[in-house]
């Protein structure tokens, strides 16, 4: 066995007992060990990373190709050094206190760890087979296992202050993995901060997607990513053309981490003066809530949320957290598109006289016009609305016309699918309750971290209803003709949300007939757009009704026409076609 085959076995081998030592370091975690158990973890964790350092070594000296100074190069060598002074410390704390000692959780070395397992596994040739997997299919899989392995980590004891039950786990799970919101347990009183994170992490992957995430890393590590997973991943987010899947890739995890960073920042700066919370529990929460706005999630380390009586008249708060579950909504293909289209305009104004920067036409996309004006029409809509409907209602709690605009727009905003609340949703009229409703089942925007049918979808099924009325047989708007597939796709998608939403209230009212039927409504156009919002109905759920509700959010997440299309997508399609016949309608 030559060098390069024996360091590929050492390889193989980390990556196996790095998996083991994650398995491990969530027990560790997770459950309260005996002292000498944890410290034969701990011996475990420090032989894993410095196999690891020596596998990063090897890397570099049994191989073909030219060293260069590239940015993998510069992490592993930053990675080594921290993992040589990690080692040293720890073996050197271990001969002075003796296997006896108390631990202390081991939070670095159980980082490491991680860091290992990430950066081993991601040097391997990561490659979606389609042949084996169709890519919706692998889709829905992902969700579905991220959402059970969140679902036995909350159970686990260190995670809970009392014992939790598998149906709320798993409810809790696939709210936080689908970024709804909705909640049977308190997540401020039922879960420790070990378990806050790991809802926070659920958060993190649900809204940008564990395919993300791989490939990303794939990519970093490898410099490439396969011709067949850029092309699954094109597939599953209908993104046009391959060339821009990974740069398009990159930006979603480069724009979702800025705006997290900017968003917690000015958090922490909207409650510095908040009392009862040192500047750690302050910085957690401005992290904690940062990732759900964002990722449109509604989860929130207060027991009553946003209404929290510190939190609800923090108008610079409201607005912070506003402004990024709008941005998180808006579509990461979209902000990137705008981005790019604002920047072009700076240039230009500031080189004017550059022949360089000359102007582009259609740099800002259709679909990013569309949904810039959806969105707009959308909120102004919902202001206006519960501005008329709730002036003297729940917002007369504010005295300030300022206040009352700002919570106003909160209000009008949240139904986007991010699922936060400022005012007692139990006490909104009845028009409002309609308008919500509305708002909800639209939701966010395509290929963002929120629900609903989507933004292009309403507006698209609108341009339709038009054309038809103004008797025009095609779609225009822009200067653009749409296409069929996605008037079609648009139409399947408003049928098949109205069929899960109406399955879910006939079953839960046939096994809870007792409840109220506008609120079980409610809840299940809030479950399938993943909104989060409640008219104070998810803690009197039976299990059934729960389950219901769960299948509801993870069908809304991933979408009835992705499993439409994972059941159905390898049927054979004939080359033919049959006389055409017009179908008498109306």
């Amino acid at each position: 066995m030559n060098a390069a085959a024996r360091y590929r076995l050492l390889n193989n081998v980390t990556i196996l007992i790095s998996v083991i030592a994650v398995a491990i370091a969530l027990l560790d975690s997770g459950f309260t060990l005996p002292i000498w158990l944890q410290q034969v973890f701990h011996i475990f964790y420090l032989v894993v990373i410095l196999l690891s350092f020596v596998v990063t070594v090897g890397r570099y000296l049994y191989t073909n190709k030219p060293r260069t100074l590239n940015k993998v190069a510069i992490f592993d060598a930053f990675t080594s050094i921290a993992i040589v002074i990690l080692l040293t410390a720890h073996f050197t704390d271990l001969v002075r206190s003796g296997l006896d000692a108390a631990v202390d959780g081991f939070v670095a070395i159980k980082i490491a760890v991680f860091v290992t397992f990430i950066r081993e596994l991601s040097d391997h040739n990561f490659n979606l087979n389609r042949t084996f997997l169709h890519p919706a299919q692998f889709f829905i899989l992902s969700f579905l296992a991220v959402v059970l392995v969140g679902a036995l980590l909350l159970m686990m004891p260190n995670a809970t202050t009392q014992p939790l039950s598998f149906i709320d786990a798993l409810f809790t799970a696939t709210s936080a993995v689908c970024v709804t919101g909705l909640i049977v347990v308190d997540t401020a009183t039922y879960f420790t901060t070990f378990g806050q994170v790991i809802i926070m992490g659920l958060i993190q992957i649900g809204g940008l997607g564990i395919l993300t995430f791989v490939t990303y890393f794939s990519y970093f590590f490898k410099g490439g990513v396969s011709y067949e997973t850029q092309a699954s991943i094109s597939e599953m987010s209908y993104m046009r053309g391959m060339g821009n899947v990974v740069s398009t890739l990159k930006s979603i995890l480069y724009v979702t981490f800025a705006v997290e960073a900017v968003a917690a920042a000015l958090i922490y700066i909207s409650i510095y003066d908040m009392p009862d919370m040192n500047w750690s529990e302050q910085l957690f929460f401005s992290v904690f809530h940062a990732i759900s706005a964002f990722c449109n999630a509604g989860f929130s380390t207060f027991s009553a949320g946003m209404y929290d009586d510190s939190l609800r008249f923090n108008y610079p708060l409201q607005l912070i957290i506003a402004m990024t579950f709008i941005f998180g909504g808006m579509g990461f293909t979209i902000v990137v598109n705008v981005l790019r289209y604002l920047r072009h305009r700076a240039e230009r104004l500031i080189y004017r006289n550059d022949r360089h920067h000359i102007y582009q036409p259609w740099l800002l996309n259709i679909n990013s016009r569309i949904t810039l004006i959806t969105t707009g029409a959308l909120l102004l809509t919902g202001l206006v609305g519960v501005m008329v409907f709730e002036y003297n209602n729940v917002l007369a709690d504010h005295t300030s016309f300022f206040g009352k605009l700002i919570t106003g727009f909160f209000t009008a905003a949240t139904p986007r699918t991010a699922g936060f609340n400022v005012i007692d949703m139990g006490e909104l009229t009845f028009p409002t309750v309609m308008l919500t409703i509305f708002l909800m089942w639209i939701g966010a925007s395509p290929n963002s971290t929120g629900g609903g049918i989507k933004t292009s979808t309403f507006a698209i099924a609108l341009l339709n209803t038009l054309s038809l009325a103004r008797g025009q047989t095609k779609i225009e708007v822009f200067k653009r003709q749409i296409a069929d597939i996605s008037v079609r796709r648009a139409f399947s998608i408003i049928w098949l949300s109205l069929l899960v939403i109406g399955t879910g209230v006939t079953l839960i009212s046939y096994d809870q007939p007792e409840l109220d039927l506008i609120k079980v409504v409610f809840e299940c156009f809030s479950a399938y757009s993943t909104v989060g919002l409640s008219l104070n109905l998810t803690a009197d759920l039976s299990d059934f009704s729960k389950v219901v509700v769960s299948v509801i959010m993870f069908v809304g997440r991933v979408s009835m026409l992705t499993i439409f299309i994972a059941l159905l997508k390898n049927m054979r399609q004939r080359n033919y076609r049959y006389p055409t016949e017009e179908i008498t309608i109306n």
